[in-house]
């Protein structure tokens, strides 16, 4: 397809533009960028993205002063941290904890986004893009999806409670058989953990490949996560054989 590109050198994505393809043109021209740009908060079309394998973004451009002014950043890692199963390293002073905590899949999301919003900041979760994963999580819902592999995108989330107190969550995308990761919290030392845990455990137990973990840190590694390409990722997402 016939890429376009941004003063900066982004790639710019249009609503009616096949994403699939898009994707196909990053990885044949060797695009070095993370990250592609677009402007249509339509939900099917963010939908579409994700469906494509991006993770989406977002960020106000607008200057100091100015009225708010939001693209959307619709992310494919160069490198990303991929945590297989079979690796997940569970440290010795945080097995006796897992216990104290109770993983409740797909519960309590608009509360969790709420709160990564609030913990980390709308530099990314801006008010559209929070605006437009709630309203295709409600559309997935009308479809009757849940936290379980789909061909559709759903946000879903994991919440992590100790008693009745939500002590840590995060919220992400379901695709196919891949759950990725977009944005966590956590309330109490170790609980964040916990939660990392218990989702993998979860998401295994479930049929889903790995969890995906978006952007490398260090956190993640300690974990047993690994980094892979992005097409490594994408071979992967599309269930494509080697």
């Amino acid at each position: 397809m016939q890429l376009r590109y941004t003063r900066s050198g982004h790639i710019f994505i249009l609503a009616e533009d096949d994403c699939n393809a898009v994707v196909d043109a990053i990885l044949v021209t060797g695009y070095d960028q993370d990250f592609c740009i677009a402007d249509d908060f339509n939900p099917e079309f963010i939908s579409s993205l994700m469906e494509a394998g991006f993770l989406v973004m977002s960020a106000n451009v607008a200057g100091e002063g100015e009225e708010p002014h939001y693209i959307l950043l619709p992310k494919l890692h160069l490198e990303r941290s991929a945590l297989f199963y079979e690796n997940l390293h569970i440290k010795k002073s945080i097995k006796k904890h897992l216990n104290r905590y109770e993983l409740c899949p797909d519960a309590d999301f608009n509360r969790i986004v709420d709160r990564c919003v609030e913990k980390h900041g709308a530099d990314w979760l801006t008010p559209p893009l929070v605006t437009n994963i709630r309203e295709i999580r409600k559309e997935a819902k009308r479809k009757e999806l849940s936290l379980l592999p789909t061909p559709f995108a759903y946000p879903a989330s994991f919440a992590l409670y100790r008693g009745d107190k939500l002590v840590a969550g995060e919220f992400g995308v379901v695709c196919g058989n891949i759950y990725t990761s977009y944005s966590g919290y956590y309330e109490e030392d170790n609980a964040g953990t916990v939660q990392l845990i218990l989702a993998a455990q979860y998401l295994q137990e479930s049929g889903f490949l790995f969890f995906d973990l978006g952007m490398p840190m260090d956190y993640k590694t300690d974990l047993g996560a690994e980094n892979i390409t992005d097409r490594e990722f994408i071979r992967l997402f599309r269930n494509e054989e080697i």
